[in-house]
């Protein structure tokens, strides 16, 4: 639910705070008062179009933050998740418009695209009014509403996952056939190019090895002189092995009688024998591993230049070579097989789409009787709200020749709003009025399912009054009771049924050089909400007769 919703330089409003509670809230105020101020202002945190003109005149920037509580299953998180941005338990959009053009987007303090707000924002609140409803734009809502209202989500999810496993047995089946049509248009040069690949068999980081290799004995001769004048260096006068046995024996014989003077000495050059002897043991290795033959440096350099002269006849790395010749390999075998991989592709294509059809068939006989279910519901609601001469069904158009992810059906509902008028779509015949009453009437039948958790209701009862009135404060409160619930109403038996009561109203504020309008939200306490559903039962000049008509209002719906 939206707990919060701070906005800073927007329009009219330059500093409001509205903390929001469960169940069902009602704006009210004057007409021309700033109700669309603050409609406009959340619209722009759930992701509608960035406007300068929005900005307060004189700032340089205008701030709306909302603030949602969620359980932690809630969907926005996975698709948080997905995208990297980190949120848990509160989720906060914070818009920031400049007075220059430009906006940005921020959840949880990090920033996000418009495209990505606009996708959060839509599993967060709906917006129902006279001029814009969001969630009947789109037919595809159609479909999810009459899925979320039968319960077919299994259904749903099955048909989805059968439907992934038509379209990568698609994409195998094409992609085999055209690597057959390839293969064939280029049999000669695919019959060379396997033949001299498999005869040079590449080996991926060869190239490394044999470069490596034809270095270091390219430089054998210089490796060989230094390790030359290191063995003459060891053998040379005052450093050979004889001299320094013949000292060390001298020194053992006279050792015993030193009284362990001579200790330390025998020890050390015992040791300078010992390393002389490795050193002269690993120069012997050394220059052993260092003896080439130049047959051998040829051979490498041979191999070598092939393997080279191979990437670039076939446009590749020499790393790469051995997977040109498994795609050439790949080529021959489907000249060569029978059509084996083929006729497998083509079983594994017809398998998935017959279980997909089976499926598709399936869900779609289950939402044509959902459909009759929904449109019984529906205009079961339609006379209380004033639309007793409308009639309201849901279309469902099934080709088996255009399938897709949610099946075979197309949904779409259809309103026709006088008696021997044809049906047609929803969105080109309801006027604004009539279009929000649908929504409120479908949203009631629905309850929690296929909702977002939070609904706005723009004005949805302008134009009518008394009993219709009382139908649809009757019909919010209802939707209330598992979601939250703004209303944005002129009418006071809506407002009566509210849990929270906010007052709209302009006001002008005297500045330090100048008079400007403000705009300022109150949360009504009993008394002062009292005297505004008086007001909006009388108009400017609030009666004690309308003070105690709004008392009976508010005594019966409290």
């Amino acid at each position: 639910m939206l707990t919060a919703l701070s906005i800073r330089d927007i329009v009219l409003i330059e500093k409001l705070d509205i903390a929001l509670e469960k169940g069902l809230t009602v704006l009210t105020g004057e007409t021309g008062a700033g109700k669309s101020i603050l409609l406009d202002a959340l619209g722009l945190a759930l992701g509608a179009r960035g406007d300068s003109s929005l900005v307060r005149a004189g700032a340089e920037r205008g701030v709306v933050t909302a603030a949602f509580a969620l359980p932690r299953t809630h969907p926005a998180f996975v698709i948080l998740k997905e995208q990297g941005v980190d949120a848990e338990g509160e989720l906060v959009i914070r818009r920031i418009q400049n007075a220059d053009g430009p906006s940005r987007a921020a959840i949880n303090d990090q920033p996000v695209s418009l495209n990505l707000l606009r996708q959060i924002a839509a599993a967060l609140a709906e917006i129902h009014g006279q001029h814009a409803d969001r969630a009947l734009v789109e037919v595809s809502a159609h479909r999810r509403l009459l899925d979320a209202f039968g319960g077919h989500e299994a259904e749903v999810n099955e048909v989805a996952a059968l439907w992934t496993k038509v379209s990568e047995a698609e994409a195998a089946l094409a992609g085999h056939r055209s690597l057959m049509e390839r293969a064939e248009a280029e049999r000669d040069y695919l019959e060379h190019a396997t033949e001299e690949l498999r005869a040079l068999n590449p080996i991926p980081g060869e190239e490394a090895k044999l470069a490596e290799a034809r270095q270091m004995m390219m430089s054998a001769e210089q490796y060989a002189d230094a390790l030359g004048d290191a063995e003459e260096a060891l053998a040379g006068d005052g450093t050979s092995v004889a001299r320094l046995n013949a000292a060390l024996r001298k020194l053992e014989r006279r050792r015993e009688t030193a009284g362990g003077r001579l200790d330390h000495v025998c020890q050390a050059l015992d040791r300078v024998l010992a390393e002389i002897t490795e050193a002269e043991r690993a120069i012997a290795d050394a220059q052993r591993a260092f003896v080439f033959d130049p047959k051998e440096l040829e051979k490498s350099e041979e191999r070598l230049f092939a393997l080279r002269a191979a990437a670039r006849k076939f446009k590749c790395t020499v790393d790469t070579l051995a997977q040109v010749r498994t795609r050439f390999d790949d080529d021959m075998k489907a000249l060569t097989d029978g059509g084996g991989r083929l006729k497998k592709l083509e079983q594994a294509y017809r398998a998935a789409r017959d279980a997909f059809d089976g499926a598709a068939e399936k869900l779609s006989n289950r939402r044509r009787k959902t459909a009759k279910a929904l449109d019984k519901a529906v205009m079961a609601e339609l006379p209380p709200l004033k639309l007793e001469r409308a009639r309201f069904e849901t279309a469902i158009e099934t080709d088996a020749g255009k399938p897709g992810a949610h099946g075979i059906d197309r949904i779409e509902f259809m309103v026709a709003a006088n008696p021997g008028t044809p049906l047609r779509p929803l969105m080109k015949v309801a006027s604004g009025g009539e279009l929000a009453r649908f929504m409120l009437a479908l949203k009631v039948i629905l309850a929690a399912k296929g909702s977002a958790p939070t609904l706005i209701f723009d004005e949805i009862d302008t134009g009518v009054g008394g009993a219709v009135a009382d139908a649809i404060g009757a019909r919010l409160s209802r939707l209330a009771g598992n979601l939250q619930v703004l209303a944005v109403t002129h009418s006071p038996q809506v407002a009566a049924r509210a849990g929270q009561h906010m007052l709209i109203s302009k006001m002008e504020e005297v500045a330090s050089k100048s008079k400007r309008m403000v705009t300022r939200v109150q949360a009504l306490s009993a008394a002062s909400r009292r005297e505004e559903v008086a007001r909006m039962l009388s108009g400017a000049q609030v009666t004690e007769a309308a003070r105690a008509q709004a008392d009976e209002l508010l005594g019966a719906k409290g």
